[in-house]
């Protein structure tokens, strides 16, 4: 024992003994130009302070939580989502279904004129697809939208003339449309990712159900009684119409890059719009003033299109 503590203590006093390198000296010179003497001088500016970057913030969260955008590459739900609601787009689905079915009956009527219902109710059904498979909100049929868009509206052009080969073609899609609502769904889902308005539509066939929309407008907004019995009634033709007057300027549609065609619709969709506001403030001379204009915006278009 005594051994091994003789040893520790030699070696203790090696260590001690040991030489070490001396620490480096710099002057102040020496470092001139590498380094700041602070940090506060390697800041260009204005210090920051995180009272500032807060209210840098506070203006992007409000914007990112309100969904407002002006980029160009903001979806098209969002544009549907502010004009119609998802009970007027179900509730349009079936009520041109219900008037469709009456329409592929027998073929004599058919090859007589009907094939050109058919042909206005298939464009109607496909255009309110179209915009179902970009509805932003919950609304029923989305997963099958493109599709049936897609069947719907090739029927719908082939609707030219009333041969059996078409009449047959417009059964099968009344077919379609009874397992879509019954909520059986399609047995073929392919489509493509988007809408390609030319493909799905026809302007003339689209004017002519606006003019059924006015119609049904002007009806239901009779008397202050009769919006108040049936608001329903008033808002789903309303906001058709305002949808309407967004789809006749869409890409590929005749004549959306015209100015003053451009203007006709966006009026068109404004004074319906303004219906809807009217209704839902009850306020009935709000409500007739606009329908009014929506009239107004229709004869003026009529003049110069149609």
């Amino acid at each position: 024992m005594l051994a091994m503590l003789l040893a520790a203590l030699l070696s203790f006093s090696a260590w001690g003994d040991e030489k070490r390198a001396a620490a480096p000296e710099f002057s102040s010179s020496d470092t001139e130009g590498i380094f700041f003497d602070s940090v506060g001088d390697a800041l260009r500016g204005e210090r920051p302070s995180l009272a500032k970057l807060r209210a840098k913030q506070q203006p992007a969260a409000v914007a990112a939580a309100s969904g407002d955008s002006d980029s160009p590459e903001q979806s098209a739900g969002g544009t549907w989502d502010k004009l119609i609601t998802a009970t007027s787009l179900e509730d349009e689905v079936k009520r041109v279904k219900l008037h469709y079915d009456t329409v592929v009956t027998q073929p004599g009527p058919f090859k007589s004129g009907g094939y050109q219902d058919a042909r206005l109710d298939l464009m109607v059904l496909s255009s309110m697809f179209a915009i179902i498979s970009e509805y932003g909100g919950d609304v029923r049929w989305k997963e099958d939208a493109a599709a049936a868009r897609d069947l719907l509206a090739r029927t719908a052009f082939n609707c030219n003339a009333g041969t059996t080969q078409v009449f047959n073609e417009a059964q099968a899609r009344r077919n379609d449309l009874q397992d879509l609502v019954s909520g059986t769904g399609l047995r073929d889902r392919k489509a493509d990712g988007t809408n390609d308005w030319a493909s799905i539509a026809d302007r003339g066939p689209l004017m002519e159900y606006a003019d059924q929309l006015r119609e049904s407008l002007r009806q239901s907004t009779a008397s202050a009684e009769d919006v108040e019995a049936e608001p329903g009634d008033v808002r789903r033709p309303a906001e058709l119409l305002a949808v309407l007057g967004k789809i006749l300027v869409q890409d590929g549609m005749d004549e959306s890059d015209d100015q003053d065609y451009v203007a006709f619709s966006e009026a068109m969709t404004k004074a319906a719009s303004g219906v809807t506001r009217g209704l839902e403030l009850k306020d009935y001379d709000a409500v007739r003033a606009a329908v009014g204009e929506v009239t107004q915006s229709c004869d003026a278009c009529h003049e110069q299109y149609r």
